[in-house]
């Protein structure tokens, strides 16, 4: 039986539930942090320039980043369930600040490995898991939407961000940009990162807000432990769905605008195109988020991957501003709703109690995709003088991964 907390502390106000608050807290970090890491695009052709390099290595600070932050969450998650997750979410964002200031005075690629590969790594990796870690703890009914809302703050990150550093850029140069972005996610991301809160037992609620009679004890979330949860059919099946999928799925963020200035759209338009992904990811964070609440979550998450696989052919047969543009806004409808139901899926299958830990050890295999995927596709770049080997074998990846999860998911999408 799990532990019970007993709390003096008034119930909250059931009309200002202090779960979106806890929502809120994680927009705020979801969005500086990622929309951060993911205005790196916008970057590549004047790192390129300046440190006269090429693309693949170039491409390789972004998959060191990436690398770090999905797989720190096998460290930070269970500290996350140990020691509260608001404080690792404003370490988080205080080393993702410093990042950014220290690659603003880099002086050969290499720093700017250490800096923003380390620094930007290292503040996301410590705030990402446990942030989303919290939200789940608040809802149950409508942790598809909560968990959606949340996370949508890497689509919005996605929207602003990028054509906004893009404008930086161009009127101040890309060190004093990075400073910038650098005091944002230390004012900003910070800041809101303390209003998350771990659970709502403190606050004498239950999930969703559902009140308690006075003195009634709160029990701890339920769930399956950690080892017994990791050994399972169905979380080998996401780990491995997820690690093949994620080959593929950081190369538009990272070379979507490379490929789209090789094919002569100008450098203004191109860097809108990070915002379309911004933008439909946003889209499917809301909608596909509360939609897989009703038709069903596991179900809801094949169809993910399906949709992005199916996304990659689109860019395989563009070469235009308006075609990449249907890509980026369909990718990331169907990518916002792969963020948004990977954690609420492991909840749904493995309970609350280990949150943020069995989170964090999913998304290791994501960190190894990440750390492959968006730099071999540079190198293959580099080689070729062409996205298409790239952007076909990501086509392939999915198609794995897609038939991995309908086949170890296959018991809970039919109940």
């Amino acid at each position: 039986m799990g532990a019970v907390v007993r709390t003096n502390s008034p119930v909250s106000d059931p009309r200002v539930f202090y779960g979106w608050f806890v929502v809120a807290g994680t927009f705020a970090v979801t969005f500086v942090g990622f929309g951060c890491a993911y205005s790196f695009s916008a970057f590549l052709i004047s790192l390129q320039h300046d440190f006269a390099a090429s693309r693949g290595s170039v491409s390789l600070v972004f998959s060191l980043a990436g690398f770090f932050y999905f797989g720190l969450g096998v460290i930070t998650g269970p500290l996350a369930d140990r020691w509260g997750s608001r404080r690792l979410a404003v370490i988080g964002m205080i080393l993702t600040g410093i990042g950014l200031g220290v690659a603003s005075m880099a002086r050969n690629l290499t720093e700017v490995y250490a800096a923003y590969g380390l620094g930007v790594g290292l503040g996301i990796g410590c705030s990402y898991v446990p942030a989303v870690g919290a939200v789940q703890r608040w809802f149950v009914r409508r942790r598809g939407f909560a968990s959606g809302l949340a996370v949508s703050g890497i689509g919005v990150g996605t929207l602003v961000v990028p054509p906004l550093a893009a404008f930086m850029i161009e009127t101040l140069g890309w060190r004093e940009t990075y400073l910038v972005l650098g005091a944002f996610a230390v004012v900003i991301g910070a800041g809101m990162a303390l209003l998350i809160e771990d659970d709502p037992r403190g606050r004498g609620l239950s999930p969703d807000g559902d009140p308690l009679p006075a003195g009634q004890s709160i029990a701890a979330p339920a769930g399956v432990p950690i080892g017994k949860a990791i050994a399972s059919g169905r979380f080998l099946g996401l780990y491995a769905a997820c690690a093949i999928c994620s080959f593929g799925l950081f190369v538009p963020f990272v070379h979507l605008v490379p490929y789209a200035l090789d094919h002569g759209v100008s450098q203004s338009s191109a860097v809108l195109l990070v915002g379309a992904i911004g933008v439909g990811s946003t889209a499917g964070r809301f909608f596909l988020g509360g939609l897989a609440d009703r038709l069903g979550r596991p179900l809801s998450f094949l169809m993910m991957f399906v949709g992005m696989g199916l996304s990659f052919v689109i860019w395989l047969f563009s070469t235009s501003l308006w075609p990449l543009a249907v890509f980026a806004f369909v990718y990331g409808v169907f990518y916002g709703g792969f963020v948004a139901l990977a954690p609420a899926v492991v909840i749904d299958y493995f309970g609350g109690r280990h949150a943020s830990s069995i989170i964090g050890i999913l998304y290791t295999s994501v960190a190894f995709g990440t750390l492959i995927g968006p730099s071999a596709a540079g190198f293959a770049y580099d080689v070729s003088h062409s996205y298409t080997l790239p952007i076909v074998a990501s086509v392939g990846a999915y198609v794995i991964a897609t038939a991995i999860l309908a086949a170890t998911s296959k018991a809970a999408i039919s109940r």
